[in-house]
């Protein structure tokens, strides 16, 4: 199995547990999972073959489930909890300066713009590496990657 292999193929998000939401935020969406499958390393750590599906589906509120199947979706390989929890300061964080991003770009200044989204990439980025910590004994990820599957999560915090 080369390294090739550690990637992800397919993303679901199960859509029976997801509301529906403004343009906006689908776009992100999207915009992430197709980034996601151009360019990710994903490995599962219990030896198992990949490239792998990945389906997304909350259970309850406080957790984000990552059910890990083989290419053709045909078993189950893995079922990760992920307790969401940890996330919650560092999204709703995430969200203030987001909203305080979209109002800059409407008046605010060119380096007053780049001031917020300077902040609004620390954030991403350590929700991103909270991921890879909670994951590391079950999943590896490369920086790219969980960087997308956190935009992923705090889709999936926005309740409409």
């Amino acid at each position: 199995m080369g390294m090739s292999d550690h990637r992800l193929v397919n993303v679901v998000l199960e859509e029976k547990t997801f509301v529906r939401r403004n343009p906006e935020v689908e776009h992100e969406r999207a915009v992430a999972i197709y980034d996601l499958l151009e360019d990710n390393h994903f490995r599962l750590f219990e030896n198992e073959e990949g490239p792998y599906s990945l389906t997304l589906r909350m259970e309850g509120v406080q957790r984000l489930i990552f059910e890990v199947c083989n290419e053709e979706g045909t078993h189950l390989l893995a079922r990760v909890p992920l307790a969401l929890q940890p996330f919650r300061r560092i999204v709703k964080d995430y969200f203030m300066v987001c909203e305080s991003y979209f109002e800059a770009i409407k008046t605010a200044s060119p380096s007053r713009i780049e001031a917020i989204d300077m902040g609004r990439r620390a954030l991403h980025n350590e929700g991103a590496q909270l991921l890879r910590e909670r994951l590391a004994d079950r999943i590896e990820l490369d920086e790219l990657t969980a960087r997308r599957l956190y935009t992923l999560l705090c889709v999936l915090h926005i309740r409409g």
